[in-house]
């Protein structure tokens, strides 16, 4: 349970919470976290944190979604512009690449999340996947893609991006992000087919 505040005072103080537990958790994970590290954090009183939330897993659970929301956001926008399905592709593995790079903890907690509330974790990427679904069948029957399954494309093409992510931008320090997208790009445009 979350309560949204009735100010902004109130909306500026649940967000610095949520910032500091992003930081916390994403730096120390769930188990090692502690409500008193991220009220510490936030600067904020060990009181004021249970005005908002009513647990450690509540606010884990407020992260995932904001995960969630400003991903699909930051992938929208970096697509909206897109002429067709396979540029929207080659824009939105980059747009995920440089949110990763930009919010590398929020991208731990989603990772987290499989073992501390899985029913989360599989609402998370099954609704991107049914977003992404509709799009890939939207744009088959435009003809700017293959006939497929969009349902197994989605994930596959989610497999990709989740695993660049993690290895190429959480395991680098300097991340050649233009390189990794070409490469990926030109593997989801042509396959391994000679």
């Amino acid at each position: 349970m979350t309560a949204r505040p009735k100010t902004k005072r109130g909306a500026a103080r649940r967000k610095k919470i949520l910032e500091a537990a992003e930081a916390v958790i994403g730096r120390t994970g769930f188990a090692s976290s502690s409500i008193a590290a991220i009220t510490q954090e936030a600067d904020t009183a060990l009181g004021t944190f249970y005005i908002y939330f009513s647990s450690k897993e509540a606010v884990f659970r407020e992260l995932l979604l904001e995960m969630g929301q400003l991903t699909r956001r930051a992938l929208t926008d970096s697509i909206r512009e897109m002429p067709n399905r396979l540029e929207a592709e080659r824009e939105g593995i980059r747009a995920f690449l440089e949110f990763v790079a930009a919010r590398p903890s929020l991208y731990r907690i989603v990772e987290e999340a499989r073992y501390i509330d899985p029913d989360a974790y599989r609402a998370y990427f099954s609704t991107f996947a049914a977003a992404y679904k509709q799009r890939l069948a939207a744009a088959t029957a435009a003809g700017e893609i293959r006939a497929g399954d969009p349902e197994i494309r989605a994930w596959a093409l989610m497999g990709i991006a989740k695993t660049l992510g993690e290895r190429y931008v959480l395991w680098e320090d300097n991340p050649d992000i233009d390189h990794v997208v070409d490469e990926a790009f030109r593997f989801i445009r042509h396959g391994l087919e000679p």
